[in-house]
């Protein structure tokens, strides 16, 4: 189950479409562990928080990502910052389809039981756009990851971007080519609003 398989673009519709937006900075191929398949679930949603959450914020995450859970919701992320593991390990308990992109390769990554288990069930696919030798989580990694997320995601979902702050970069982004992208409300992600994010309501 953890031996890696090698992915090029050709072997989805939507890795190809994701490949061709990045453009010179698309992967030449990607490792995967689970069903490629999953790469092609309706409605695949970008999910990100940064590191520091707003205190108003931490039960309406919470709450979205049982949202998510029930609502059957596919969701893609890094799922790094310390809230997008928290809300990773809801997400796994449900029966949606979650494509984890970590910032490292997954050649001898450790899996828990919960991803284990989804990778099983074929609802859990990890991808990599990195090299085998890159085992070690990194900052440096993190960005052409979550470019990589957001163009496989059909909208973006933000718990909270700290202003300036990649994941509010991201956002803008996104906002500037069209992709949906929706925040939780709060002072937090006043700034989000303001370039034009919808207001994420507790209904996902």
């Amino acid at each position: 189950m953890n031996t890696p398989l090698r992915l090029d673009r050709s072997c989805s519709p939507r890795l190809a479409a994701a490949c061709e937006l990045l453009g010179a900075e698309a992967p030449a191929s990607l490792a995967a562990i689970g069903d490629p398949a999953l790469l092609e679930a309706p409605g695949l949603t970008a999910l990100f928080c940064s590191r520091r959450l707003p205190g108003d914020l931490i039960l309406p995450a919470y709450d979205l990502a049982r949202l998510l859970r029930e609502g059957g919701v596919p969701v893609i992320g890094g799922f790094h910052a310390p809230m997008e593991r928290e809300m990773l390990r809801l997400l796994l308990r449900g029966p949606q389809p979650v494509i984890h992109i970590p910032a490292r390769g997954l050649e001898g990554m450790r899996l828990s039981a919960d991803q284990r288990k989804a990778i099983e069930e074929r609802r859990l696919l990890l991808l990599s756009p990195f090299p085998e030798k890159a085992r070690r989580l990194s900052a440096t990694l993190a960005e052409p990851r979550n470019r990589l997320v957001v163009a496989l995601a059909e909208r973006v979902l933000i718990v909270h971007a700290l202003p300036g702050g990649q994941v509010a970069e991201l956002a803008a982004e996104c906002l500037a080519r069209g992709t949906p992208v929706h925040a939780l409300p709060g002072a937090g992600n006043a700034h989000l609003l303001a370039l034009g994010a919808g207001v994420l309501d507790r209904g996902g």
